[in-house]
């Protein structure tokens, strides 16, 4: 299996009896390694619950979920949060910095917390891989957004996981500050996809391949991504490859969603 998420015949309901809201309903996807995927749909579409299912942070009421390869459905808690911390990376809207470290230390932060002692040079080449190695000491009221940003992509990538989840990664930046993240993240994936001369960069001996899945609103967004999936009522309702933003645009009104 070449696929580094798989979900299953997902299904996520809330509630019980005549109270009980199906936010996913027996969603089957795959998605493979080194491609970039946006997820859009209308409010209540069930995009949100599928990101935080299939990055483990949520468990389907039925069906199963595959991650780098592995079947999470009989996991404790336990195995599944050693799992997270191996093969996944999250980064949300809001940057989640803390505002007292510096960069360097909000990257490495994560590692520590769960007990680990990052690998030597691994966060400066983390910073290196998102272009602020020269920011390692500032703090982050001495950032802009998109800086602020970059840093909580390298605290996603220090541990060089097989796939980032992103919901709405640019809801919060300017267009031109938007765009340059989602450069980032483009170069992110593919074989060697990064900065020369760190983990996964080009002449490295063990590449590293990213993956991507994102939660957005915005066409403009969506069609920095090689696919984008369309839900609307918690099931897949459509797919486009290779999207342009009027292509995306169009299908978004189609399901009765204005841009």
């Amino acid at each position: 299996m070449d696929d580094a998420v798989r979900l299953e015949s997902l299904t996520k309901t809330y509630g019980s009896g005549d109270s009980a809201v199906s936010a996913l309903r027996d969603t089957s996807l795959s998605f493979s390694r080194g491609s970039f995927t946006a997820i859009m749909g209308p409010s209540g579409s069930g995009k949100s619950t599928l990101l935080q299912c299939a990055a483990g942070l949520d468990r389907p009421t039925s069906g199963r979920v595959f991650i780098d390869g592995q079947d999470t459905s009989g996991l404790n808690e336990t195995r599944l949060t050693e799992l997270r911390r191996a093969s996944t990376g999250f980064i949300f809207q809001s940057f989640n910095l803390l505002p007292s470290l510096t960069a360097e230390q909000n990257v490495a932060l994560p590692m520590r917390l769960a007990g680990r002692r990052p690998p030597r040079g691994a966060v400066r080449q983390a910073l290196a891989q998102v272009g602020l190695e020269k920011k390692a000491s500032s703090r982050p009221s001495q950032l802009s957004g998109g800086q602020q940003q970059r840093v909580a992509i390298a605290r996603a990538l220090v541990a060089r996981p097989a796939v980032l989840f992103a919901d709405e990664p640019t809801g919060a930046l300017d267009l031109s500050t938007g765009r340059e993240l989602l450069d980032t993240l483009r170069a992110l994936t593919g074989p060697g996809g990064g900065a020369p001369g760190i983990p996964g960069g080009p002449g490295t001996a063990h590449p590293v391949t990213t993956t991507i899945v994102m939660v957005t609103h915005d066409p403009n967004v969506a069609a920095y991504a090689d696919r984008v999936l369309f839900l609307a009522d918690g099931g897949l309702v459509g797919e486009l490859l290779q999207p342009t933003a009027d292509d995306v645009a169009a299908r978004m009104t189609h399901l009765g969603v204005s841009s």
